[in-house]
């Protein structure tokens, strides 16, 4: 693996940046003191959750903003971050004169309040209720076609005013969300590492710093000695120190590590894969793991590592072949599409030290299920299970 002291040096006129948001709160029942941190951001908010999510959450919030003095005002969400969903939640923002937007929910969600926080010239606050994405800290958000392929990111001058999130709301959802959130953060030390070697722009708009390099590696070592446990715990709906970290790990640290420390193939690879209606109904993390392996296959990176990273997240419940993301070596076709999107001019891929044409990651993604059919059975581990949109 390679370390933050061996990145190149930067070129002529680069910089190195690190952007974080401006206060991260985490732990069990914080969401009782939501409207205690959303109080000195802005004194008409508005909330923004789907109805699913309002369900559970309606009560704390209601009684958190009228200990803290503020009116609750909120709009229901739908499915994706579309251009159509962030534009309707800023014309709520105008129309309710409100001056800070808080989105509760999932990822989808809380880009969408982000993007439509940005454009309404508000400030704006994350409060997850799952551990599943890295989207919550981040200064950009992921804004989907109303079939829920990618479309574009959007970038924006600040992060998040505030992070919340009540760890006993994250174990009470189910597991499934918190293993999709470790596929998420797996990849942020393999991309990161990918991208220190080249000094490639991050999302955050300069060449990485050593902190962010270091937050994505730290993001890797917590999960690789908590994630088990935490998904154990969270079977159960447990809060437990290793929850707690996981949590962070997901959230906090692979925010900070994929915005500072660079993406490289495994994103791009998760965009090109929601091109193609094959993958519809997996999870972002779920997506974002086959792209992480590819990613490995791709670097020609040492055999024990792809042999532990296939173990660990098949034992998590991550898919790591074609069969179990709705596709098969067979289909060439769909996969030169995958390939075609992941590579596409402005792709994060472009970060990676050597060119990935189409034909080198067909075969790569192609390879995966031999690779890890035969990786799975000699451990003893379960066969694959087909997805079926």
């Amino acid at each position: 693996m390679s370390t933050p002291s061996e990145t190149a040096p930067a070129g002529p006129g680069a910089v190195r940046t690190l952007i974080a948001p401006l206060r991260y709160v985490q732990g069990r029942g914080a969401l009782a003191r939501v409207g205690e941190f959303v109080a000195p951001l802005g004194r008409t908010p508005l909330v923004v959750a789907d109805d699913a999510v309002w369900g559970f959450t309606e009560d704390t919030v209601r009684a958190s903003f009228a200990a803290a003095g503020l009116p609750l005002v909120r709009d229901g969400f739908g499915t994706y971050a579309t251009a159509a969903a962030v534009e309707a939640i800023a014309a709520r923002i105008g129309e309710t004169g409100a001056d800070v937007v808080v989105g509760v929910g999932g990822g989808s969600t809380i880009d969408a309040v982000k993007a439509a926080g940005h454009l309404a010239g508000v400030r704006w606050a994350s409060v997850p209720t799952l551990a599943s994405t890295d989207a919550p800290c981040s200064a950009l958000s992921v804004i989907y076609t109303e079939e829920g392929a990618f479309e574009e990111y959007r970038f924006f001058p600040r992060n998040p005013d505030l992070v919340l999130v009540d760890t006993q709301v994250v174990a009470n959802a189910p597991v499934r969300f918190l293993v999709a959130g470790v596929g998420d953060a797996l990849a942020t030390w393999v991309e990161a590492r990918a991208v220190a070697r080249t000094d490639s722009e991050t999302m955050a708009g300069g060449v990485p710093t050593l902190t962010g390099t270091a937050l994505a590696r730290l993001s890797w070592d917590v999960l690789w000695e908590n994630a088990e446990s935490a998904v154990e715990a969270v079977r159960h709906h447990l809060v437990t120190p290793a929850v707690e970290k996981v949590v962070e790990a997901n959230t906090l640290l692979s925010g900070l590590g994929f915005e500072s420390g660079g993406l490289a193939a495994a994103h791009a690879i998760h965009n090109g894969l929601t091109a193609v209606p094959h993958t519809h109904g997996l999870t972002h993390g779920e997506k974002v793991n086959i792209g992480t392996l590819t990613q490995l296959v791709l670097e020609g990176a040492p055999r024990a590592e792809i042999v532990a990273f296939v173990e660990l997240t098949t034992r998590l419940g991550l898919p790591n072949t074609l069969t179990e993301v709705g596709l098969g070596v067979d289909d060439v076709d769909a996969l030169t599409t995958v390939a075609r999107a992941a590579t596409a001019e402005g792709e994060t891929i472009h970060a990676m030290p050597f060119a990935v044409r189409v034909p080198d990651l067909v075969d790569a993604l192609r390879s995966l299920e031999t690779l890890s059919t035969t990786i799975r059975t000699r451990a003893a581990l379960p066969a694959p299970t087909p997805h079926h949109p």
